[in-house]
């Protein structure tokens, strides 16, 4: 198959453009850093140097292929002028056009978990818009929207607060049960789904695995040498006030709260919770607990 790619060489895409190059397609990356050129090509893919912002330069890379993955790269949240809901429209848009302009037709999407919400799932909203701009396509487009749950590196900033009081915290209780998920797992979902005979709109949903925040602390805390470390919760109104005081911009500290408040009330998970994974990915929060040593002991 001949496959372009979003998304550069990120956690993502390395090990989905490795895979596919393996396994023999024939594979494009989009990046918008030129020195990331020797890299794809060394992995034996094909460099598109350009900017997603330009929907020809998209449409281009787009042409001739056989299938896409879109996806929208993380934004800065510590830009105090970004409009983040204007920063998902706008690429989902791009993407929209010029899936339309060069006849592709089949796409899939990374999306996240909470998109089923149009409100209420706080920095998550724009998935749910760039969802619904896909599926406005035409119904001979089939696309897969791709919903993981939250990614293990999340935690990483965690260290920080590990090292210096003995425990992380967030506004979700300890016995919440959350379902994490690995770079590498999503990239082999992605790999299968791109090279499966696909038709109308799907979801499907990605974990690698599912604890409550007090387990997660345990793992954690073997894993860098603390046995004590504890999971502390704290109030939405300290958790808005602690990501605006290190910088965050107000209005997306307010959105990451609100999303962690739907965790904590299982509202963001109800639609993963009856569309659960057959099967969960390789990669355990154990496994992901090395890195964060790594991290911890770097400090």
């Amino acid at each position: 198959m001949k496959v372009t790619l979003a998304g550069s060489l990120g956690h993502i895409g390395r090990p989905l453009t490795q895979e596919l190059v393996q396994k023999g397609h024939s594979v494009t990356v989009i990046s918008s850093n030129t020195e990331r050129q020797k890299d794809i090509e060394a992995m034996g893919a094909t460099a598109a140097i350009g900017s997603i912002e330009d929907v020809d330069f998209i449409t281009s890379a787009f042409t001739g292929a056989d299938a896409v993955f879109c996806m929208v790269p993380p934004a800065n949240y510590f830009d105090h002028d970004l409009d983040l809901l204007a920063y998902y429209n706008g690429l989902g848009n791009n993407y929209a056009q010029a899936i339309t302009q060069s006849k592709v037709k089949k796409v899939v999407n990374l999306s996240s978990i909470g998109a089923h919400m149009k409100e209420g799932n706080g920095i998550l909203q724009g998935t749910f818009y760039v969802e619904s701009i896909l599926n406005a396509l035409p119904s001979d487009v089939a696309i897969t929207h791709i919903r993981p749950t939250e990614f293990y590196y999340n935690l990483l900033p965690q260290v920080y607060s590990a090292k210096a009081h003995g425990f992380i915290a967030s506004n979700i209780g300890g016995e919440v049960v959350n379902a994490w998920v690995s770079p590498s797992d999503i990239a082999s979902v992605i790999a299968e789904e791109i090279t499966s005979p696909l038709a109308g709109q799907t979801v499907r949903y990605v974990a690698s695995d599912e604890l409550t925040y007090n387990e997660l602390a345990a793992i954690l805390g073997e894993a860098i040498g603390n046995p004590d470390l504890k999971w502390v919760t704290i109030t939405d109104e300290q958790m808005r006030e602690g990501l605006a005081a290190a910088g965050m911009q107000p209005a997306i500290a307010e959105g990451m709260m609100e999303m962690y408040a739907a965790i904590n009330s299982g509202l963001l998970y109800e639609h993963y919770n009856e569309h659960k994974p057959k099967k969960m990915g390789k990669v355990k929060m154990k496994d992901f607990a090395q890195d964060f040593a790594e991290a911890y002991n770097q400090l």
